[in-house]
């Protein structure tokens, strides 16, 4: 057993996720546990937080409260989408995060995230150990676009792909009862991987799902897109209902909203920011068939509908923190924390695996080719046999009055020394 004695830290990063705070308190309740931690930190939004010292003190916190944590949405101590600078142009905030660790003993760094949060692990990590400072550093997943290398999924995809396919059923219900022609075009969260657009094949799979999907990891071609369309609106009676992910592109690269506007906004980490492609697609069909045509963007509500939540994501969500202290606290650093999956006579179990940052940093999955059908509309059964045992499972928040009851944390700064 590792006896480096120190502090412990877990910053989030990127979009939020209906179980994010699940592995916070897997990190949290763990770490409370460990003799080798002598405080446990949150940072407040993640890496701008260290760097501008501001944390929580979760000794002070209810244990209750933290517990609370795996059933509520979205990131109770703050996220962020922070972009570190180049270190060989510009060294000095991992300089001062470096200050900051030593400053108060910090000896176990956890980042929550997905791809450029590991990136960011990753870095820090190396800085560390260049340093000469003894620093364990370790990835916990997170991302509803499930598009970490390696690992077989990632926290937080479930629940968010639960809760495309049971809207998606509730909108088929609602968009078929007219007898009057009406196209519904929903734009679904995915730059690059279309996972969690894929989703809507589940309630294909229930009888009740679009007419047609579209994910980015096939080019868009407008002209097919529309015979497409006009397919089903003579085969469904006017009545059509598309699913589309929000990173479609065409084959010369360019995003759908990119064919009306001349440029894109960028992130921080250089990105295009994503949304308005139903909106787009709408306007083009409605001039193209001379129909009412209604376009729906799932945006935020999508990624934190616990309500939603599934149970398997849950659950893994918070023994990927507690995996991630564990294996620090014995004396492990540079990895994430990932699952592989195994199908025992057809019953699902998830195992705990540790994935180097390196691997996976910067690192993209997108959706098997072979699970997109021919034409470019669907997904095959092999989609929803993956896809199916990781939404299995309630695990909504307790109620209070009728009303989900999240947790409520004191969030006590701790003083700058």
């Amino acid at each position: 057993m590792n006896k480096l004695k120190g502090a412990a830290i877990i910053g989030q990063s990127g979009g939020p996720t209906s179980v994010i705070n699940a592995s916070a308190a897997g990190v949290f309740l763990e770490a409370l546990n460990q003799p080798n931690v002598t405080k446990v930190y949150g940072a407040a939004h993640g890496i701008r937080g260290i760097l501008n010292e501001e944390f929580y003190d979760i000794n002070q916190e209810d244990i209750k409260e933290l517990e609370l944590l795996k059933t509520t949405p979205s990131s109770s101590i703050g996220s962020v989408r922070y972009k570190l600078k180049d270190l060989n142009v510009d060294d000095s905030e991992y300089k001062k995060l470096l200050e900051v660790f030593k400053k108060y003993d910090i000896r176990y760094f956890f980042y929550n995230g997905g791809n450029d949060s590991m990136d960011t692990c990753n870095k820090i990590s190396k800085f560390m150990k260049n340093s000469g400072y003894e620093c364990y550093c370790m990835g916990v997943p997170k991302t509803i676009d499930n598009d970490l290398a390696v690992t077989d999924h990632c926290p937080g995809y479930a629940s968010a792909a639960k809760y495309v396919a049971t809207t998606l059923m509730e909108l088929k219900c609602d968009a078929t009862v007219y007898d009057t022609p009406m196209v519904a075009v929903v734009e679904i969260m995915g730059r690059n991987a279309g996972w969690l657009t894929a989703a809507a094949q589940l309630a294909v799979y229930k009888g009740a799902g679009p007419d047609l999907i579209y994910l980015p990891e096939i080019p868009f071609d407008l002209d097919k897109f529309y015979a497409d369309v006009e397919k089903k609106y003579k085969e469904n009676n006017g009545q059509v209902i598309i699913a589309v992910s929000e990173g479609i592109k065409t084959k010369e690269g360019k995003y759908v909203p990119e064919l009306v506007a001349d440029s894109i906004a960028v992130d921080a980490f250089g990105h295009k920011q994503m949304g308005g492609t139903a909106q787009v697609l709408a306007d083009l069909l409605k001039n193209k068939l001379n129909v009412k045509v209604r376009p729906i963007e799932f945006s935020l509500i999508q990624r934190c509908a616990q309500h939603l939540a599934s149970k398997v994501d849950v659950e893994e969500a918070f023994n990927a923190g507690r995996e991630a202290v564990k294996a620090a606290t014995s004396g492990i650093t540079d990895y994430m924390i990932g699952f592989k999956r195994h199908m025992d006579n057809g019953v699902y179990s998830c195992e705990y695996i540790k994935v180097p940052l390196e691997e996976v940093a910067n690192a993209e999955k997108t959706v098997p080719l072979e699970w997109i059908n021919k034409d470019g509309t669907g997904l095959t059964q092999a989609y929803v046999d993956y896809a199916l045992p990781l939404i299995q499972g309630d695990a909504a928040a307790p109620l209070e009055d009728g009303l989900p009851r999240f947790a409520k944390l004191k969030k006590v700064f701790v003083d700058k020394k």
